[in-house]
């Protein structure tokens, strides 16, 4: 069993209608709401992607150079979903996963994938059109659409496999559920937080996504925050507030 089948089956098999993760990014205004169903279509079509176009296996290294966002959280499944490994240095890295301002940190790996982050979906284009994408490189809010909706994985994944900066797959999900309980997370919750998710140290990532995500609670993300949070976690209903 991945990391994303412990973590995120349980999720849908609950209720895949209800919403998973809630994104705003205080700096551009944007506001995005996935409910389960949707999150697990992104995380399929991105595992698609990264196994089909960017021959990402179990053993493949995959650096992830994005900062928190719901299309990390959707990159993340779907790099364990695949049976690879998150490490947070690219140089070596088989794949690497950039957003626009780190596009030049990762070209120490074999492959870059480009993230836009763009709330409508615009692309980051290749330097031959004008854009930022060195050449060879792939633009994830392009290609992503052109993947299906369903991911089968090909093989089975060991518990031992590595999945996160040198942490198995067993470690994670354990980590993630104690991590939960040690919070006192439970699945009526909805969580507000700004943490950031560094792969290099995985407290924040545990705590802001992967202990949520293993309460089966719902999470709502706020990156760049700028206005009254506590008057959004009103409106948001949300139950528990996470320090950064």
């Amino acid at each position: 069993m991945t990391v994303t089948d412990a973590l995120l089956n349980p999720v849908l098999a609950a209720d895949a209608a209800r919403p998973l993760i809630t994104f705003y990014d205080d700096a551009t205004g944007e506001r995005i709401e996935l409910s389960g169903a949707t999150f697990g279509n992104w995380v399929a079509k991105t595992a698609n992607l990264l196994r089909d176009e960017c021959d990402v296996e179990p053993g493949t290294t995959v650096a992830v150079l994005l900062p928190a966002h719901w299309q990390t959280a959707a990159a993340l499944c779907a790099i364990w979903w695949c049976g690879a490994e998150a490490v947070a240095d690219p140089a070596g890295a088989d794949v690497a996963l950039a957003a626009e301002d780190t596009l030049e940190a990762a070209a120490g790996a074999g492959l870059v994938v480009g993230f836009s982050l763009d709330a409508f979906g615009r692309g980051l284009g290749s330097v031959e059109s004008g854009g930022r994408l060195p050449s060879g490189a792939v633009d994830y809010a392009t290609e992503v659409r052109l993947q299906g909706d369903h991911f089968d994985p090909l093989t089975p994944v060991p518990d031992d496999a590595p999945a996160l900066a040198g942490t198995d797959v067993a470690g994670v999900v354990a980590g993630a559920r104690a991590r939960a309980a040690e919070l006192g997370l439970g699945a009526d919750d909805r969580v507000l937080s700004t943490a950031a998710w560094p792969v290099a140290s995985t407290g924040g990532l545990v705590d802001g996504l992967l202990a949520v995500l293993a309460a089966g609670a719902s999470l709502v993300h706020v990156r760049h925050p700028a206005r009254d949070q506590e008057r959004r976690a009103g409106t948001e209903k949300v139950t528990r507030v996470l320090d950064a």
